[in-house]
């Protein structure tokens, strides 16, 4: 150790180096790969994937809940087909009436919505909260209704027809998914 101490830039530079092979092996990876054939984008390893609930549903995941929410979040990926689903416009009206807000306002004009462009790809965006009054299922007269939830939608237009991606849960909970879920949507790359 003397002959160490003798020369300083030798102890700094192992220092160096076993701080580095630290934290290499504390490293794991942060996102896996989603798959959907004409599209791959990169999920938060903290997401756990579901088995998709029906054949619309390409992916499904469920985001865990944050603490005092009382369920988790779900994300669920569908794709109809090439020029299927409806358009843009269309599901951004469909998605603001699956919200109520508490002072009677439109939710319409409280979401908000970011257009982009992501490998060569359109993305639009809609982030809304307030009560979640969605049909239990399509075209069901009941629906649900559960105040303080959020939801982060968006329609990626790929060359083989839009992919929608909708992201509904408990406001704490989407908040603290929030950011994943953008980084998602960004890390869309179109299949070879």
């Amino acid at each position: 150790m003397s002959n160490m101490i003798k020369h300083p830039s030798r102890v700094q530079a192992i220092g160096g180096m076993l701080l580095l092979l630290v934290g290499l092996a504390c490293q794991s990876p942060k996102t896996q790969p989603v798959d959907l054939g004409v599209v791959t984008l990169q999920a938060d390893t903290g997401w756990q994937t579901a088995t998709p609930t029906s054949m619309m549903r390409k992916a499904q995941f469920t985001l865990p809940r944050a603490a005092g929410d009382s369920e988790d979040a779900e994300l669920v990926v569908f794709y109809f087909g090439a020029d299927q689903g409806g358009s843009v416009e269309a599901n951004l009206n469909r998605w603001y009436t699956q919200f109520s807000q508490p002072d009677g306002g439109s939710s319409a004009e409280k979401a908000k919505v970011t257009r982009e462009v992501v490998d060569e790809m359109n993305l639009t965006t809609v982030d809304l909260s307030g009560t979640y009054v969605a049909p239990l299922t399509p075209g069901s007269e009941e629906q649900y209704d559960k105040p303080n939830f959020r939801m982060i939608a968006a329609v990626l237009k790929t060359s083989q027809g839009p992919y929608f991606f909708k992201l509904v849960g408990p406001e704490q909970t989407v908040t603290q998914w929030a950011q994943s879920f953008h980084q998602f949507m960004k890390s869309a790359k179109r299949s070879k």
